[in-house]
């Protein structure tokens, strides 16, 4: 760890700078001058049809219908983890980028199963914590989206001296499984996500 230490300067991107649905929604302007903010809380109406009738909509959750998730969503979920080592998010550092995650749809016809894919950049070339970065956004995704997405995070390929022998932990339930059982470790990882939202 004290190696990882004498980088002084990460690349710190400004929070105001990164991607984020959530700071769009909250700094919409109206015409009125308004900010939207209670919009939500307000039902609409469209007064062209009878607002007393019963509508059955499509989005009805009672339908089965599945909610779309993008990669914005994906990265706003894990944007804000804090760095193991630094006090700032993996978005500041820029170890989690929007263009490096992806969802891959279902491999079959008959399989309802997408793929995120989230590739994270160390700040370092020699991180050592770079296997915790990765196990930290794996548990956060796992706890923040349905089962119907099965989870890859992975050392972008050339950003790590050891990202294949990383990938090759990260991928490997087994070993994921035995780490998440460590109790020091999970204390880690708690302490990355206490700022998720």
């Amino acid at each position: 760890m004290e190696d990882d230490k004498q980088n002084a300067n990460p690349t710190i991107l400004n929070p105001s700078d990164l991607p984020s649905r959530h700071r769009e929604a909250v700094a919409k302007k109206r015409e009125d001058g308004g900010t939207g903010l209670f919009d939500d809380l307000i039902p609409a109406y469209n007064y062209l049809n009878d607002p007393f009738e019963q509508s059955y909509s499509s989005s009805d959750s009672d339908d089965g219908s599945v909610e779309d998730i993008d990669e914005q969503e994906i990265y706003d979920l894990i944007s804000s983890i804090s760095d193991p080592e630094h006090p700032l998010s993996l978005g500041s550092l820029a170890v989690v980028n929007l263009p490096d995650i992806f969802i891959q749809p279902p491999q079959s016809p008959h399989s309802s199963i997408s793929t995120v894919l989230v590739e994270i950049t160390p700040t370092i070339t020699h991180c050592s914590l770079a296997t915790v970065i990765g196990l930290g956004v794996r548990v956060r995704l796992e706890q923040a989206l349905p089962p119907r997405f099965r989870i890859d995070v992975r050392i972008k390929k050339g950003t790590h001296s050891t990202d294949e022998a990383v990938n090759k932990q990260l991928g490997d339930k087994e070993r994921v499984a035995a780490a998440l059982e460590n109790g020091t470790l999970m204390g880690v990882i708690r302490k990355m996500l206490v700022t998720c939202e």
